[in-house]
């Protein structure tokens, strides 16, 4: 026995060699990347296994700032958590990867690690004719007449809302709109979506697993229990699971042909008479029909619209605050069109004539893009430029909030006038306005999130009026997670017009 354990190495020897494995596993490490990197603009040498995964953590803003301002070539690069990482930062470089999303360039994955969040059945990864098959049976959600549905849903829900902070703000108490504008998303989407299938105790529910979808979005992918991204993946379950069972009751709904109240009423109207038909014809389900995916698809649509949608809505009350003689336009337009006293809905039809406002919504989302970059994953290595090729399984960052800044008249200045008929940028720089991204992946939803902000500045503008509690840094950005002002805009508010409308579906 002795003579065993006397050919076993000793301890120091043992930790010698796992030293040496050690460094020898970080020379790798650092070879990989200095191979993958070559001449690109980016950190000389990484922290190993982690790289610069902790500055993004502690502050995304200035770690994407530093990541802009050494893109002196239209790109940058880095290395997170052991993946390659690819800053697009030039406009036209951006929709080389918007346009070649396919199987043997890039893929959508919307979050760097969103096929564990999402699950693998979600419309982000879908991609050639099964991806158009399917944008096709979602058009009618978006059709003039689904759009003046939700016109109708969007503003009852706005006014109850706007009340309601009237009640919490005071004279000297400045209350903050972040959480407020978070929860009148929510509510709005979840009544857009899916109407009065979803009860109110499952909206609780709903609400509080939304949460931990959020607060997951931003932390380290651990998916152990107690963590908060393994809450948030629990959470994508349990949703879909929500939206899954109101995708029955519409399907229920409409196949007796009643008329639709909501999205999913839009979506499944014609889906029915489609299933209906091929089970007379002896005839497999029509593709896509399914409960369970639909209900991803829905949470697709919920993700897209929430967090974008709270970003617009925040920045657009910044802006507002800070250019007056803007507001005071806005206010001058709806004021010719619609009023609180007429106790009446602001129509489609009146909606589209707001043409400065909807200007100003526009503006807003240019100068504030809310979702900065949109997250591609490289599936086989893409020659991005003569010099550099982005190696397969990097994951690729076009900057949807640097293409704004390119172009554009006075780029760095609010100026709504912009996309007027004299000027016409919107179509002078289309190419530059990638807030709602290009190709096959453009949103689909986007006249839907540009009427929602068109509805709550003209609201918010004639109904209150509001002064910024303005602090130092206040307008700085931060991200939680789509882009915020940094004290979460901090407001003085109180009722402007002398009644509330008497607004109502009736």
């Amino acid at each position: 026995m002795s003579s065993l354990l006397s050919s076993l190495p000793s301890l120091p020897t043992i930790t010698l060699y796992i030293i040496s494995i050690l460094v020898f596993i970080i020379f790798l490490e650092q070879l990989t990347y200095l191979n993958k990197r070559r001449q690109a603009p980016g950190p000389l040498l990484v922290t190993p296994f982690l790289g610069n995964a902790i500055p993004l953590v502690r502050n995304p803003t200035s770690f994407w700032n530093v990541q802009s301002e050494i893109a002196t070539c239209g790109f940058s690069v880095n290395y997170l958590l052991g993946k390659f990482v690819v800053f697009i930062k030039d406009t036209d470089l951006s929709h080389l990867i918007f346009g070649n999303v396919r199987p043997d360039a890039f893929a959508l994955v919307g979050h760097p690690f969103g096929k564990k969040l999402f699950g693998d059945h979600n419309m982000i990864y879908m991609m050639g004719q099964d991806h158009r098959d399917l944008r096709r049976r979602i058009a009618p959600n978006f059709s003039p007449k689904a759009l003046s549905t939700y016109t109708r849903l969007q503003q009852i829900i706005i006014l109850k809302h706007l009340k309601q902070w009237e009640k919490q703000s005071a004279p000297r108490k400045p209350i903050a709109l972040r959480l407020l504008v978070r929860d009148m998303n929510l509510e709005t989407s979840q009544a857009v979506f899916v109407g009065s299938y979803l009860s109110g105790e499952a909206r609780e529910d709903f609400e509080a697993d939304y949460n931990l979808f959020n607060t997951g979005l931003l932390t380290f992918p651990i998916d152990l229990p107690g963590f908060a991204f393994r809450n948030a993946r629990l959470a994508v379950d349990r949703l879909v699971k929500t939206l899954t069972e109101c995708t029955l009751q519409s399907k229920a709904r409409m196949s007796k042909g009643c008329e639709p109240t909501c999205l999913i009423d839009f979506w499944m109207q014609e889906m029915v008479k489609e299933i209906a038909a091929a089970a007379g014809d002896d005839k497999p389900p029509p593709p896509h029909s399914g409960e369970v995916e639909i209900g991803s698809y829905l949470f697709d649509f919920l993700f897209a619209a929430q967090d974008a949608s709270t970003s617009s809505l925040l920045w657009a009350v910044a802006l507002l605050e800070s250019h007056p003689e803007v507001l005071a336009k806005v206010r001058e337009e709806v004021s010719r069109i619609w009023s609180p006293e007429s106790d009446s809905l602001i129509s489609a039809e009146q909606v589209r004539e707001m043409k400065y406002t909807q200007a100003v919504a526009r503006e807003v989302v240019r100068f504030r893009a809310p979702a900065t970059l949109v997250t591609h994953v490289a599936v086989e290595e893409f020659p991005l430029t003569e010099s550099f090729t982005i190696p397969k399984g990097s994951i690729v960052f076009p900057s949807v909030f640097e293409s704004s800044f390119q172009g554009f008249t006075e780029p760095y200045r609010f100026d709504p006038d912009r996309f007027s008929d004299e000027r016409l940028e919107d179509q002078l720089f289309k190419r530059n306005y990638l807030a709602f991204g290009a190709g096959a992946h453009q949103c689909v939803g986007q006249r839907y999130a540009l009427n929602h902000l068109v509805l709550f500045i003209a609201m918010f503008a004639t109904l209150m009026d509001f002064k910024r509690h303005r602090t130092d840094g206040c307008d700085e950005i931060i991200y939680c997670p789509t882009i915020c002002p940094k004290d979460e805009c901090k407001v003085f508010l109180s009722r402007r017009c002398l009644r509330y409308p008497n607004l109502s579906l009736e």
